[in-house]
């Protein structure tokens, strides 16, 4: 989560889905406008201070049942994220509505809100292969409520509609105050185009009193990422996704709802200096990445070998679009392309290296520019075939840059374990403050690690930025689950 939206959650003018939420207090607009990174985090699940690191494992084994899914928490503190201090909820975990069944898949995605206002961040959890009468995969959105002694009950706020809605699936899911009131709201999508807002405050059942209604389209997408932040500087929340448009799966579009008093406007498309639509991405976040008040768009590429790669010669190998933010939203003429063979860029463009497979934007060094972490989970090295990596590329007020860039792997010298072929680090990662310092520290999935058990990596910064001294691991063995199959890392909050 960037320092901005952080912001925004905090005075409750701005509640965010991706996995994050803020302590929720009265102020005016023009207060949520000040950028403080060392303020009350917006993933602060017990309200100490502290963000707290929320990991996936959606096809882990639960109580015999494969691939019904679980949500870790490592809670936040001046050491960092403590590995001794956690919890581990499955939909058999008490208070937490439903049963773990095989294939539900809890965890497909997670975000963060205080969705009943009562002060404590609250975890917001998809479960796309949740099965309910209205059929097989419909999915499902339920929510973990935070509270002093952390994470504890919960209840449902969405299901899907119809056979295969995969509602709560990866990328497909958002909270936040999109017109200003104070009041949080979810945004899923149903059978992966059709946007539905539900509009709080939302009551401990997961009643919501707002109702719910269709978020305005006028197309037929399929929507692949989303996030939400203020990319026209103007106090209320927007929302941002990429989508392919109908069957066209090479045209993947940047989409903007902006945010209004009267809620979300009508989508825009961000075009190009070319005049048409600018090409998008698999992976989205926002942060105000040249420090000018605004948040700006980073978006991820990382499937090459599209027809359009013709026209975009920096999508070999994957890139990362950095689109800056103005009054009046994205400005998709001022984008600027990076990939591997960018300068400044650590290793090389090539195909299948998955550049920007998922990206995330906070500042890592404390110097007011958000930088942006992006995963190459499909890096060859050292005769591996995707072991995997991830670059973190400086903010400034340039924009994003490759100038100063790092790579990390497990085969860089203080980082825990070793690189195996198709360990796919760098499959998730996610900036996050979590010892309180100021600057972000990046947490790395690996959800193919030990033929696909999965792991986590989370490295310190300093004032230089990431660092590999000091790195921390874990995986199963510290948190107590199911090895097999299970995939732990697969995703962060956002």
């Amino acid at each position: 989560m960037n320092p901005r939206r952080a912001a925004l959650r905090r005075t409750g003018l701005a509640v965010v889905l991706a996995v994050t939420g803020a302590v929720t207090l009265s102020a005016t607009q023009a207060t949520a406008l000040t950028r403080s990174p060392t303020a009350q985090p917006g993933d602060d699940f017990n309200g100490d201070g502290y963000a707290d690191l929320a990991v996936t494992a959606p096809e882990a084994t639960v109580d015999g049942k494969v691939k019904a899914g679980y949500v870790a928490v490592l809670y936040g503190g001046a050491s960092g994220p403590s590995t001794t201090h956690k919890q581990v909820f499955t939909q058999n975990t008490a208070g937490v509505p439903d049963a773990a069944e095989g294939g539900d898949t809890f965890g497909s995605a997670v975000t963060t809100a205080d969705l009943d206002r009562d002060g404590y961040t609250d975890l917001v959890v998809g479960v796309a292969g949740e099965d309910n009468p209205a059929g097989a995969d419909s999915g499902m959105v339920q929510v973990l409520w935070g509270g002093a002694q952390g994470l504890a009950g919960g209840a449902t706020l969405a299901t899907g509609d119809s056979t295969y809605d995969g509602v709560g699936a990866q990328g497909r899911l958002a909270a936040g105050d999109f017109d200003g009131d104070g009041v949080p709201g979810l945004v899923t999508v149903d059978d992966h185009w059709k946007l539905v807002r539900t509009e709080g405050p939302f009551g401990r059942d997961g009643s919501a009193s707002g109702g719910t209604r269709a978020v305005t389209d006028d197309s037929d997408p399929r929507h692949l990422d989303m996030d939400t932040g203020d990319v026209n500087g103007d106090g209320i929340l927007d929302l941002v996704a990429t989508a392919h448009h109908g069957d066209e799966y090479d045209a993947r579009h940047i989409k903007v709802w902006k945010g209004t008093p009267n809620g979300l406007a009508a989508p825009e498309v961000v075009v190009g200096a070319n005049g048409y639509a600018l090409q998008g991405g698999e992976s989205v976040a926002l942060g105000d990445v040249n420090g000018d008040g605004i948040d700006d768009v980073v978006v991820g590429r990382p499937v090459d070998g599209y027809d359009s790669d013709l026209d975009l010669p920096l999508a070999k190998g994957g890139m990362v679009t950095f689109v800056p933010g103005t009054a009046q939203g994205p400005d998709g003429t001022k984008a600027k392309s990076l990939n591997q063979d960018s300068a400044g860029i650590p290793g090389a463009a090539e195909k299948g290296d998955g550049f920007g497979g998922d990206v995330s934007v906070a500042d890592v060094d404390g110097d007011g520019y958000a930088d942006v972490s992006a995963g190459v989970s499909g890096e060859d090295y050292d005769g591996l075939t995707d072991p995997g990596s991830v670059v973190v590329l400086r903010g400034g007020a340039g924009g994003l840059t490759g100038s100063g860039a790092v790579s990390y792997s497990q085969d860089t010298d203080g980082v825990p374990g070793a690189a195996e072929s198709d360990d796919r680090f760098g499959s998730a990662t996610r900036l996050l403050d979590v010892d309180g310092d100021g600057r972000a520290e990046l947490a790395v999935g690996a959800p193919k690690e030990n033929a696909g058990a999965g792991s986590v990596w989370v490295f310190r910064s300093t004032s230089a930025g990431v660092v590999p001294t000091g790195a921390i691991t874990f995986g199963h063995g510290t948190l107590g689950t199911v090895a097999t199959g299970a995939r732990l890392g697969s995703g962060f909050t956002y």
